[in-house]
């Protein structure tokens, strides 16, 4: 511990001999460095907010497109704010013009402005604008410039260009309007000349296929038809046409054979409306008819009754037969029709196949010609409607939430703690020089120190002897150079003032 502050000691004392020159190069670094702080130009920045909402009074239904616009729109606002078109309105109507004097200094002027001014998006439809310039005035007045030109401009911008889509699409309505009429004149044309016989209406194959269809169609019906018309018939085997007078027996034939006709009419009725064969009331009917069947074969015959009437039931099958015999023969008819005119579509497909291939072609330059027609119609109908809602209401609402402001301090450079620094670090120069002098040139500052150097013993040492001169002389000088470390410290309070007057006076 002891050997420690001996070192101490001596380190101290070899910086106070040399104090003189630490006091000179903490004047030399102090004044370099306050001097290059000095050129370092100050920065402001003014801040402001606003609030951007695309306003539409058209539901989302009726404007499909509301929501992309809306979205699009509101990424425009960091594009047109710092475009260079609106920067140039912002050197021309600011300060900044008393700074120019060609074409040249206007775009280096508009190229600081762009690294300069900051857009943020912090919400949806919030933007905070950060303006960064030499002075406070003239920072808030730049970013009060921005907002007054997307006030007076961009506004206007939607109006223009939906002017200008109108303008466009009526042109281009009417040039597909035309192409329009001249095909539908060479369809028009085409129908008469080559298909205004032929039965149907499209294309030669638009017209087969639907005449398949039709074809498969009725013959369908017309297998139902024929398997009703069976059914009928098969009842109407099993069905006597006569009945004895008074409950009787037809002449002819007896109960048991009676009994087997019934059966077996019922049993055709039973397939006729679909039952299988192992149907219960199928198998049961079967059953009945084999019982019956051998009950028939033992009866003699000629064991009815003399008076006999017409069977009801035999009459109303009578009259279902013949309605059904009429529904078959229309639906043949039908059939015969459609395969007369697949024929005939056959034969025009075959004899001239390029009609054909001219009708398809000419169809579907219409369809194309149609639909594009139709599809503009409507998107201009939407401009249109969105046009005539912009012009009647505004369609941006803008809001200033906080409005420039007047920067009372720099953002940079914080001159106060760059002047401490500099201070700080000409006194620290100023001990490290004399330190480092003291130790070029070798002194002894006590006894013990030259012993331990020089390897041999020390027998005594001498103290200084100072005579009254000498002590005034000393004296004067540590008021000089305590009048120099003041000087310094002086000039720093100095600084500073004049850095807080200068803010004082930028406010």
């Amino acid at each position: 511990m002891n050997g420690l502050w001996e070192e101490a000691r001596i380190a101290l004392h070899t910086i106070w001999t040399r104090r003189w020159l630490g006091l000179a190069v903490a004047w030399g670094v102090c004044l370099l460095g306050w001097l290059v702080v000095s050129q370092v130009p100050s920065k402001y920045d003014s801040r402001a907010r606003v609030f951007v909402q695309m306003r539409t009074v058209l539901p989302t239904a009726t404007d499909p497109n509301a929501v992309n616009d809306n979205a699009r729109d509101v990424d425009t606002v960091r594009q047109t704010l710092t475009s260079a078109v609106n920067l140039e309105k912002v050197v021309r109507g600011t300060d900044l013009a008393q700074t120019i004097a060609s074409d040249r200094d206007v775009a280096d002027r508009i190229a600081g402005l762009q690294q300069a001014i900051k857009i943020v998006a912090q919400q949806d439809n919030l933007f905070e604008i950060t303006t960064t310039a030499a002075t406070p005035k003239l920072a808030a007045a730049i970013t009060q410039k921005l907002i007054d030109i997307f006030v007076e401009t961009n506004l206007s911008d939607d109006r223009t260009q939906n002017s200008q889509t109108l303008t466009f699409l009526d042109g281009q309505l009417e040039d597909l309007g035309r192409k329009l009429q001249d095909a539908e004149g060479k369809r028009a044309d085409f129908q008469n000349r080559y298909l205004g016989a032929l039965p149907g209406t499209g294309t030669v194959s638009d017209r087969i296929g639907a005449a398949r269809a039709q074809m498969s169609q009725v013959d369908g019906d017309l297998a139902a038809a024929q398997s009703g018309l069976a059914a009928v018939a098969g009842q109407m085997a099993g069905t006597p046409r006569t009945v004895a007078g008074g409950g009787g027996i037809a002449p002819g034939v007896g109960p048991a054979r009676a009994r087997l006709a019934a059966i077996q009419g019922q049993l055709a009725d039973a397939r006729g409306r679909g039952f299988t064969e192992s149907h219960p009331d199928v198998v049961a009917l079967k059953q009945q008819l084999a019982a019956a069947q051998a009950a028939a074969r033992g009866e003699p015959v000629g064991a009815a009754g003399a008076d006999a009437v017409p069977n009801p039931t035999y009459l109303s099958l009578q009259a279902m037969a013949a309605d059904k015999q009429a529904n078959v023969a229309a639906l043949q008819m039908r059939k015969r029709q459609l395969q007369g005119d697949l024929d005939l579509l056959n034969s025009k497909l075959t004899e001239d196949p390029a009609v054909a291939a001219e009708q398809g072609e000419i169809d579907r330059n219409y369809d194309v010609l149609k639909g594009q027609y139709d599809q503009l119609l409507a998107q201009r109908e939407q401009v249109k409607l969105r046009s005539n809602a912009q012009t009647q209401t505004d369609a941006v609402k803008f809001s200033v939430i906080d409005p420039p402001t007047l920067p009372r301090m720099p953002t940079a450079p914080n001159r106060p703690l760059l002047l401490t620094g500099v201070l700080v670090a000409g006194l620290m120069a100023g001990v490290g020089a004399a330190f480092a002098m003291g130790q070029v040139q070798s002194t002894f500052a006590t006894a013990q120190r030259l012993e331990k150097v020089a390897g041999i013993s020390v027998i005594g040492s001498i103290g200084e002897m100072v005579t009254r001169h000498q002590e005034e002389l000393r004296a004067r000088r540590l008021k000089w150079f305590a009048g120099g470390v003041g000087g310094l410290v002086v000039a720093y309070v100095a600084l500073l003032g004049v850095e807080m007057l200068q803010r004082g006076l930028a406010a």
